[in-house]
This record gives C-alpha cells, structure tokens and sequence, in this order.
C-alpha cells in the first residue's frame, strides 16, 4: 500500500484528515456561499427570493432539478430575469436523462445505478440542444448529470460554439465520491462539483485537497435520500471544502425533483437561517463570498 500511496501523492492525491484547513477561496474571497436547490418555476423563485430579502439572507445560487425541456421559453426568462435583478446565480437542469427516456431498466433496482446519464447519441444530441436553448436565453449556469455530456461541453466551450463564461455543475446523482473521480472531472471543464451527499468530513477534504473548482455540500436533504440534516457540520465543511457552496433547504423536499411550492419556496429560506446561525455562532470568523458578487455566474 505504500508504493500505491505514494504514486497519489506523486498526481496530488493525498490522504487528509478532519483537521485538513483548506486555504483556497473563490475570486472574490469568500469560502462559502449559499445554494437553494430544487426550485422549479419562476414563481416559487420568486417567493424564494422575497423571502430571502426579507430576512437579510443572500442566496448565491439558485438550482432548477426537472430539466430545461420542462420549462417554457417564458418560464426561463423570467428566471433569467429574477436572478439577474436579484444578482445571483441561476443553474438550469439538463433535460432529457435516463429516467426521461425510453429506458426500462432504470426503473429496476439493478438499472437505477445508471442514475440519470444519458443513453445513446440521440439523447446526448437532445441534451446539448437543451444546454443550446438555455444558452440563448441568457442562463450561464447548467447542471448535469453525465460526465460524457461535460466533455463534449468542455469542447464546445473551448470553441466558442457555447458561451465561453458558462459555469458547468455537476450533480451528486452522478454518484461521484472520491479525489481521483474529481479531478478528472476538473480536468474536463467542471467548475463545481456536487459529491454523493453522506461523506464524511475528512473524504470531503481529500476531495479538496486534490482540486481548485468549489465544492457543493448538502446540509440536509430530501426524504428520498435519506433525509438526514448536517448543519452542526457546516463549520467543518465550511473549514475543510472552501470554497464551498451550502446546499440548503433540501430536508422541505421529498425528492430530488420535488414541485417546490411557494410556501416551501418560504420554508427552504428558513432553513438557510438555521445554516447561518450556525455558522454566525460556531465559526463568525468564517467569509462569505460579497453580495452580487462579480464572479458569480448571473445571468446575461
């Protein structure tokens, strides 16, 4: 195991422990940010967002789960258009995945491990016309949920043939948990990875460790993931992931794809108030990024 140890640490893999303090920051100086996952049409956005001023919270990104071919082009601009009037992040989700499509086995016990990646050309064509249209409606940010779909978009990105300031995420359903994994997805154009939601603090910084691109940690979760709530954690991500985004208010939801209404819309601003007392009472000294920072990816 030693010679296996040391060829990772030779490729900037190494082994960290919960005490690990990472020193990287995103550009703007700040180690963490706040993400609202879940909210699926412009007006739970914007009950979201009111309820977000309303109690003097910021929220840095907000994430659309069901799929840009589930909404209208007027549902999109008008997202569009609230996080560029509130100053924050939009990620839309790609559409048509493995659960949308004509495949049997993903709905068995065994075929749900093919997550929600895509099956054939055809559906890899549809979800690059799916990142397209996002694209020409002003979104800068896209969620995915396959590593083959980020590599083709890399490319694209590189050539111009998609905005050249899109900011690619990619989701904890493609099941990635270990700092090999990361960085070659770094490698390939990720800007910000989502990792599978229950590992433990010192996993989490190995990730760090071995790469820049901010990490995305849930603080709770859906019932359908198993529901569990992190927040007295917060700290130690905070400490050992930065720059890294909390994903919050998940633990309103049942599922990944849940219909968020307005009032849980509300709700899910609640819990970033819980997140933040934490973090106000056990690590004050910890910098969030600016308000309508420039480096986060609004819309255009």
């Amino acid at each position: 195991m030693d010679d296996t140890r040391k060829f990772l640490e030779k490729i900037g893999i190494e082994d960290t422990s919960k005490d690990y303090v990472s020193p990287k920051r995103f550009n703007d100086g700040g180690q963490y940010r706040f993400e609202v996952p879940g909210i699926q049409s412009p007006k739970t956005m914007k009950a979201l967002l009111d309820s977000a001023r309303e109690n003097d919270i910021f929220i840095h990104r907000v994430t659309q789960t069901k799929g840009i071919m589930m909404l209208t082009d007027e549902e999109i601009t008008e997202m569009v258009e609230l996080a560029r009037d509130y100053g924050c992040e939009l990620f839309l989700s790609v559409g048509p995945r493995a659960t949308y499509d004509t495949s049997a086995t993903v709905h068995t016990q065994e075929g749900s491990r093919i997550g929600y990646r895509l099956r054939g050309y055809d559906n890899l064509v549809y979800a690059i016309e799916d990142v397209k249209r996002a694209c020409r409606l002003g979104v800068r940010g896209i969620l995915l949920y396959d590593e083959g779909l980020l590599y083709v978009l890399n490319q694209m990105r590189k050539e111009a043939e998609i905005p050249e300031n899109i900011h690619f995420k990619l989701s904890a359903h493609a099941g990635h948990s270990n700092p090999g994994s990361a960085k070659l997805l770094q490698d390939n154009g990720l800007n910000s990875l989502n990792p599978v939601r229950d590992l433990q603090v010192a996993m989490i910084a190995a990730i760090r460790h071995a790469t820049d691109m901010s990490i995305d940690l849930h603080t709770e979760n859906p019932k359908s993931t198993g529901g569990f709530i992190r927040h007295y954690e917060v700290p130690d991500f905070i400490r050992v992931a930065s720059p890294v985004y909390l994903k919050t208010g998940g633990s309103v939801a049942a599922n990944h794809n849940w219909d968020t209404t307005e009032a849980e819309a509300r709700a899910r601003i609640k819990q970033v108030k819980l997140v933040k007392r934490m973090i106000d009472e056990y690590c004050p000294e910890a910098i969030p990024s600016p308000d309508k920072s420039s480096d986060l990816a609004v819309p255009e």
